[in-house]
């Protein structure tokens, strides 16, 4: 039957290399559970009602990763598009939570008629090569910079003369914007989760290099287990009936459809002198959901080989599938009540562990649903013990800098900012947006600009827009 279904002799893959690359995928996305709802619910929104949106949206989504494309990617509520909801669009622009799921359900139409009518697979096309190495190696960075960072690996400075900006909500600092003078140093190894983390990536290193089956769900497990003497998590104050299924079903009532009620999208319309704002906000969010979710799958094909037989198909491909997938995900967020749903970068750390067909996403979307009942349990699992896996994949990742030629600048200067702009900035979508900035910049002043695609002036230009855009916001 699963045979049937995800083709497992063809992919050269097991029945359970493929659950084991599941539940490392899950684990490794598994925060987004609750720090989507610790920032969204800043907006006033209900905490258990977009905990349980959450992974509706996940559960959609990477079901029709799984089932419908067949391919090993996992979806869920982005990080920073959250944060643009949150911060942005209501903190800075004034809107209300329920406009601001009505502009996520425009973003998720304009995408999925985007990849109906084969646009996205026009600007898919019209990337050069070097940057889709790029977007591999920068892949690379930014995940392995996600572990380190989870791992606490760094601390970070700031000059108080340098902060520009601060956010506070209850009596506490939320956000901080500093800029320049900030020094990133190495953590003493003296605080007892820096300690675990370390001894978890020394683990799962020595695991993944003696080829161990399953080396990096073990690694896991054991530094979660390592947690508890460590003190890092306390068994004792895991609380069921404050995160009950019951109580998040109740609140999901406040989200469910607030986005079409007449304070939502509808409202959007309303007033005419705000409509040019609007119209720029939904292309703001639907560029960074589109080159989010396009980026990871660039970035992690050449590990997955999920596309590799995409070129020679006609209608609708495996990657024309997996898009859908994140449209439908999306608008299917904004109906129950969270923001724009991405294909996850932290799916690469499942392919890595050899997860290459749809029943890796189904593990995935079936340890979500299986999340609203233990949800407490699994939140016991610690960033230290992912943190490991996202580095030791993003250092796999990084060889594709070897597919750039670094001694040749009309290369080197749009990989770079490609890559180390993914990391910098701890965004695929604007790491992409830098890579095609330079690219065009470099090829005019060569006096080259007929190398450059029609459609990838359209986005190079909708990408400089966005960014005066919230140069004025």
């Amino acid at each position: 039957m699963l045979e049937k279904i995800f083709h497992l002799k063809e992919h050269h893959t097991t029945v359970s290399r493929e659950i084991i690359a599941g539940c490392i995928t899950f684990f490794a996305m598994s925060y987004i559970l609750f720090v989507n709802p610790a920032m969204l619910s800043e907006t006033g929104m209900p905490f258990q009602a977009i905990f349980l949106a959450t992974i509706i949206a996940a559960v959609v989504g990477t079901l029709i990763m799984g089932l419908f494309a067949n391919v090993p990617y996992a979806q869920a509520p982005g990080m920073g598009l959250n944060a643009f909801f949150t911060f942005t669009i209501c903190f800075g622009m004034g809107y209300s939570w329920k406009q601001a799921l009505g502009i996520v359900f425009l973003c998720g139409l304009i995408n999925l008629l985007i990849t109906v009518t084969h646009l996205r697979k026009k600007i898919l096309e019209a990337i050069p090569s070097v940057i889709q190495h790029a977007i591999g190696a920068g892949i690379g960075v930014f995940v392995a910079y996600v572990g380190i960072k989870n791992a606490g690996f760094l601390n970070f400075t700031s000059d108080a003369s340098s902060i520009i900006s601060s956010k506070v909500s209850g009596g506490k600092a939320i956000e901080v914007i500093s800029n320049g003078n900030i020094t990133p140093s190495l953590s003493l190894f003296n605080q007892p989760a820096v300690i675990l983390a370390l001894i978890g990536l020394l683990l799962t290193i020595v695991l993944v290099m003696k080829k161990v089956p399953g080396a990096m769900l073990i690694g896991i497990i054991v530094t979660t287990l390592l947690a508890i003497p460590f003190g890092v998590i306390d068994v004792s104050h895991i609380s069921w009936a404050n995160n009950s299924l019951g109580s998040a079903i109740h609140d999901l009532k406040t989200t469910f459809l607030a986005a079409f009620s007449s304070e939502g999208l509808p409202s959007l319309f309303m007033d005419w002198q705000k409509l040019p704002q609007t119209l720029m906000t939904v292309l703001a969010f639907s560029l960074s959901d589109i080159f989010d979710t396009i980026g990871s799958l660039i970035g992690t094909n050449r590990k997955s080989q999920a596309f590799t037989d995409d070129e020679e198909k006609e209608g609708y491909t495996s990657m024309d599938k997996a898009l859908v997938a994140d449209s439908i995900a999306t608008m299917t967020a904004s109906v129950f009540g969270t923001s724009n749903v991405i294909t996850y970068v932290e799916s690469a750390a499942g392919i890595a562990a050899g997860g290459r067909t749809g029943l890796t996403a189904v593990t995935v979307a079936v340890l979500f649903a299986l999340s609203s009942f233990f949800a407490p349990l699994i939140s016991i699992v610690p960033a230290q013990a992912t943190a490991p896996v996202l580095i030791i994949v993003g250092i796999m990742m990084a060889g594709s800098f070897t597919e750039i030629h670094w001694d040749d600048l009309e290369e080197a200067i749009p990989a770079f900012f490609t890559a180390i702009f993914m990391g910098l900035c701890y965004s695929i979508s604007y790491g992409i947006a830098c890579g095609f900035i330079m690219y065009c910049f470099v090829k005019i002043a060569m006096k080259k600009a007929n190398e450059i695609k029609p459609m990838l002036w359209i986005v190079t230009i909708l990408f400089v827009l966005n960014f005066i855009l919230q140069a004025f916001l």
